[in-house]
């Protein structure tokens, strides 16, 4: 009964011994490895939540930068000009300007007849 019992000890303290190693390759913080919770099964629901939240973001500011180009572009074809601004769109073609994701602002390039969404 001893001797299956001290390998079994041996064993559980390798075990043991192995996970703290993985702490001290992330650089010692403990903190590292609770920001990377890809994989954890407890954080599972909101990590997958997070990734919903943020795909829905960058659809939506897809789907709104490629309406203003298509815009820009009809009012090219119809004016025979580029807009010198956004708000030439509205009302004709466009109803309002979309509202942008927090952090962000639309960039229109008039040259080019452009809308990019970027962070200032």
């Amino acid at each position: 009964m001893k001797i299956l019992l001290f390998p079994l000890v041996v064993a559980a303290l390798l075990v043991a011994g192995c996970g703290k190693g993985d702490t001290a390759k992330a650089g010692g913080d403990s903190t590292a490895a609770i920001k990377n919770n890809s994989g954890n099964p407890l954080t599972a629901p909101a990590d997958y939540l997070g990734a919903v939240v943020d795909a829905k973001k960058h659809s939506e500011k897809v789907i709104d930068v490629t309406s203003l180009n298509q815009a820009i572009q009809l009012f090219n074809v119809q004016e025979g000009r580029l807009p010198k601004d956004l708000n030439e769109l509205v009302p004709n073609y466009v109803g309002q300007l979309p509202p942008t994701p927090f952090g962000t602002k639309l960039v229109y390039d008039a040259t080019t007849g452009t809308v990019k969404v970027v962070k200032p």
